[in-house]
């Protein structure tokens, strides 16, 4: 059997696979890894803010969003999003993220991809699809975003 070695998207998702081992709340646990010129810049994970109570502690902080079109979804706003943890730290840290590629589990939210498209990076890679996209989608394609999506399902959890 010969050795297949993974490409520079699929290795740097694998490393957001370990990142999110780090997550604090079950509902998605994900993890981002922001990168450039094929070296790792940054990463996040899902999880309450530093020094206040997790989800795995304390539970959910739920709450229910109707969207235009009457359909609704239910978030947890306990936590700060992987993708928004990995940019906040570039920020701490004094790392420009401009012209990255950022890689995370599935499409990043509405939220989270305004913040993608002000820090500067180009391209967004994901495993899985995220079930309310369709922002995402809009905002990343009028600011020349390039977002790629491994696989052609949308990542499911509980209470989405």
């Amino acid at each position: 059997m010969s050795y297949e070695r993974p490409s520079w998207d699929e290795y740097f998702l694998k490393v957001s696979d370990v990142v999110a081992q780090r997550a604090t709340c079950d509902r998605g646990r994900s993890g981002c890894v922001i990168a450039k010129d094929k070296r790792i810049l940054t990463t996040g994970y899902v999880g309450a803010p530093a020094g206040l109570p997790h989800c795995d502690e304390v539970g959910h902080e739920m709450k229910e969003v109707t969207h235009e079109d009457g359909s609704s979804s239910n978030h947890c706003v306990r936590t700060t999003h992987a993708e928004q943890n990995a940019i906040v730290q570039a920020a701490r840290l004094g790392v420009s993220v401009e012209g990255a590629t950022l890689y995370c589990k599935m499409t990043p939210c509405y939220t989270c991809a305004k913040m993608i498209v002000n820090a500067g990076i180009e391209r967004v890679v994901c495993r899985k699809d995220y079930h309310a996209s369709d922002a995402t989608k809009r905002i990343f394609q009028k600011a020349g975003v390039a977002l790629e999506i491994m696989e052609e399902e949308v990542e499911d959890y509980e209470n989405q």
